[in-house]
């Protein structure tokens, strides 16, 4: 079964404008690991890329800002689903860590997926 990535929001602000250092290298990784796909990309003002899978889409960008302190949160129809196919496609991380939190009165099976850049992405299933 393959995960379907439902909807995104942002740990910070705008899941359009995540931080990274090096767009190229960047992106290596959502189309391989994550199954994203470019959509567009651009060289000013500065130089950032749309990608898309499913229902989402994301952007990074040579902004400036810190990578580390970024990320957002993934909703997927099956989150083990998920982090099977990330593990198929060569995440080298080895166990998923799943746990339950809940958000208002919605809980999710979640798990964490840092990117080689530094963003942090948190998967989840409602539950």
């Amino acid at each position: 079964m393959k995960a379907v990535y439902k909807k995104v929001a942002p740990y910070q602000e705008d899941e359009m404008d995540l931080p990274v250092n090096d767009l190229e290298a960047a992106i290596g990784f959502y189309e391989t690991i994550m199954g994203f796909q470019v959509v567009s990309m651009k060289e000013s003002p500065n130089r950032s890329a749309i990608l898309s899978r499913d229902e989402i889409q994301i952007g990074l960008a040579e902004n400036g800002g810190d990578p580390t302190q970024e990320g957002c949160f993934f909703e997927v129809n099956n989150a083990e689903a998920a982090f099977a196919e990330l593990k198929a496609n060569g995440l080298g991380k080895a166990e998923a860590d799943y746990r339950i939190d809940k958000y208002g009165e919605t809980s999710y099976k979640v798990f964490f997926v840092v990117a080689p850049d530094g963003l942090c992405y948190c998967l989840g299933e409602r539950q």
